[in-house]
């Protein structure tokens, strides 16, 4: 609608619309996460599950329309037939913006359960962010480094137990985790400093994933191999969608079952560790194929 707006006249409007919206929905969840310290009853807890949760998908709904009205944007989305909102999924994608993150939540919003983010045990305790988080029940992981636990044997496998509780809560709540598995995003210099095995792609690291499937593996019905594409955005994709210039988004679906290639002690059995690495290697090969399929 507002496509025609030039680039300097969009890009503070379209800014300050994200940003009233994160605001708005980013307080209301923050509320939300202040009246859930307050009373610490879990029949309670679970009243504010879905207010909570409203408004996370309308601030994926409002990124949404933000973006469709000031960019003329062809939305591509492909083999998402067998999706439904009471299914349990670990999904992976591909990192190539800051843009992905309003992707994934907007693909998911009427498709799957709300994504959810592992984050750190430290983000708990940041202002704001870490009640916000927590309102809508992100999981925390506690990791150990290889080095603290030689030191501390006793505490090995603790930071699986300790993930594990924190998962408890999604036994009996549909719940999707999203790992962006390259750990970054992908950038021309990050591209050159790792060589040339993929064309398109960062290499994936194995540590991350293996650690999720280890504290979930067993409430997931399918992993989600996501692919994203922006084939007319060559540059600076955020950007270009924050001016109105924003052509094509894809989004590749592919679900993967879940089985003995994906379930495994990771740091433990070195078989296992060879083995759930080259089935990521395979899916990230065959990923960087279909994205020198959509780019060019």
């Amino acid at each position: 609608m507002f496509s025609f707006l030039p680039r300097f006249i969009c890009f503070p409007i379209t800014f300050t619309l994200f940003c009233l919206n994160l605001a708005f929905c980013g307080f209301m969840v923050f509320l939300g996460g202040f009246i859930k310290f307050l009373v610490p009853l879990k029949s309670f807890h679970k009243l504010l599950y879905k207010p909570m949760h409203f408004f996370y998908r309308l601030w994926s709904l409002n990124n949404y329309l933000i973006i469709s009205l000031f960019n003329k944007v062809e939305w591509k989305i492909i083999n998402d037939s067998s999706l439904n909102k009471q299914s349990w999924y670990l999904l992976i994608a591909n990192h190539q913006s800051w843009l992905d993150i309003f992707v994934i939540a907007h693909f998911a919003r009427t498709r799957i359960p709300e994504p959810k983010f592992f984050l750190k045990e430290s983000l708990r305790y940041i202002p704001f962010l870490g009640m916000a988080c927590w309102a809508l029940d992100m999981p925390f992981m506690k990791r150990y480094k290889k080095s603290f636990i030689a030191k501390n044997p006793h505490l090995k496998g603790k930071d699986i137990e300790t993930t594990k509780a924190s998962c408890r809560r999604f036994e009996k709540t549909p719940t999707t985790i999203v790992n962006f598995v390259e750990g970054t995003r992908f950038t021309k210099e990050k591209h050159d400093r790792q060589g040339d095995k993929f064309n398109h792609l960062l290499i994936p690291k194995a540590g991350g994933i293996a650690f999720t499937l280890a504290a979930m593996g067993e409430q997931f019905d399918k992993v989600l191999n996501i692919t994203l594409a922006y084939p007319d955005n060559p540059g600076h994709i955020m950007m270009d969608m924050l001016c109105g210039d924003l052509k094509r988004i894809v989004i590749y679906v592919e679900p993967l079952t879940v089985d003995e290639n994906v379930m495994g002690d990771y740091y433990n059995d070195k078989s296992y560790r060879v083995q759930f690495q080259q089935w990521l290697n395979d899916t990230w090969t065959n990923k960087d194929k279909l994205l020198t399929k959509y780019l060019t």
